[in-house]
Parts: C-alpha cells; structure tokens; sequence
C-alpha cells in the first residue's frame, strides 16, 4: 500500500493511496486523507535530467510577461510584509525575478535553489516571509519541506505559494500542469486546508493559483 508523501510518517501508512487517474506516461494516486495526488517514486527523473529541464527554462527579471506573472503573488504579499522584513524565495530557479521585484519596494529577499543558489546557509535562518513560486509541485517528499519550512519561519510569518490546483478529475484528464514530468504532486483546496491544520497555521486563498499560509 503506497503512503502519501505528505501525511505519512516515516513511511508509516497513516493515510492510503488509490489509483486516480492513468494516462500513457505516468499513473496518479490520490491520498484518501488530503487529498494530495502524486505519481510514484518510479516516474521520478534522476536530478540530472530534472535539471535539464529547468535549464531550458527562459524565464528572466526583465520579461514583463513573467513580472506580470509573478506580480500575483508579489502584489498581495506586499500588502502582508513590514518594509524592515526580510524573507527567502525558495526554488528561486536560474533567473531570479521575484526577489529583485522585492527590492524594487525596498523589501530584502535572499534566493535559495538547490541547483542554481545552492547555498546552506540559508535554510537555517528565520524569515518574515518565504515565496515558493511554482516549486511544491515538483518536490517528492513535501513533509519533510514543510517541516523545514516551519522552523524557518517566525511567529507571524507567512508562506506564500503559487501553484495549480486539481479542481477535479475530469479536468485532471485534460490538464496541461500534469504532463510535465517534473511536476510530481498536485495540490487541491482540500489539501491546502488539511495542511494548514496539521502544522496549525492559518490559511488564505489568495486566488486561483496563490495561497497564503500564516505561522
């Protein structure tokens, strides 16, 4: 029986994962506890193939398409962070763009990548805020980070997320987010809401595609 990356304990199966969805490339299980669906560890590319594909990524400060993009996140944290705070984008990727868009309102954000600013140091910080801009979908083991995440962040602090969320199933069928083979977990409201209750932080759905997780 498959455990969900998410709710599981050390591997121990305190929730279960049923077949959601298959398609030629990959299949999909669904966590019957939050609702979390991912593809097994056996879909999984090797860190050098993931990288690949980020590298092709094209996604730069200066592209006012991609500001735009990001603006939707960066726009209603603004309204949630003092200008003496100082916070962390992680999984910033090969351009970072979100953090100069900070500094641009005199707002300090340092950037952490484990390919492109693999820098240590970070992590063992305390925040007034961090940014994950399209990153949880693709991490395998999503407890671990949010237990992390949870030490990194100070009373008061807020996580700010930006990914798709499952709507249902059969939008999951034809859903674009799920053929990239680097996104391996998909997210719901239900998730999100679960999520927030096991760590106790207070959850705001921002929009469609943000939310925002206060400590």
């Amino acid at each position: 029986m498959k455990s969900c990356p998410l709710c599981s304990v050390n591997k121990d199966p305190l929730s279960s994962a049923n077949d959601y969805y298959r398609d030629n490339k990959r299949a999909y299980l669904q966590c019957d506890q939050c609702g979390l669906v991912f593809v097994p560890e056996r879909y999984f590319l090797s860190m050098e193939d993931e990288k690949a594909i980020y590298d092709l990524h094209q996604n730069q400060a200066d592209d006012p398409g991609y500001r735009k993009f990001l603006a939707r996140t960066v726009e209603p944290l603004l309204a949630q962070v003092d200008k003496d705070g100082v916070g962390l984008d992680f999984g910033c990727g090969p351009g970072p763009t979100l953090s100069k868009m900070l500094a641009e309102k005199g707002i300090l954000c340092s950037d952490y990548d484990p390919y492109y600013f693999n820098l240590p140091r970070l992590l063992e910080m305390q925040y007034d805020f961090i940014t994950m801009t399209e990153v949880i979908e693709h991490v395998s083991d999503p407890r671990l980070l949010f237990q992390r995440l949870d030490s990194m962040l100070k009373p008061g602090a807020v996580l700010a997320i930006m990914t798709k969320r499952i709507i249902g199933l059969e939008q999951f069928k034809t859903w674009h987010y799920k053929n990239d083979p680097t996104h391996i977990c998909f997210y719901s409201d239900e998730t999100f809401q679960r999520l927030a209750q096991r760590l106790n932080w207070r959850l705001e759905m921002v929009d469609k595609d943000v939310v925002f997780l206060y400590k």
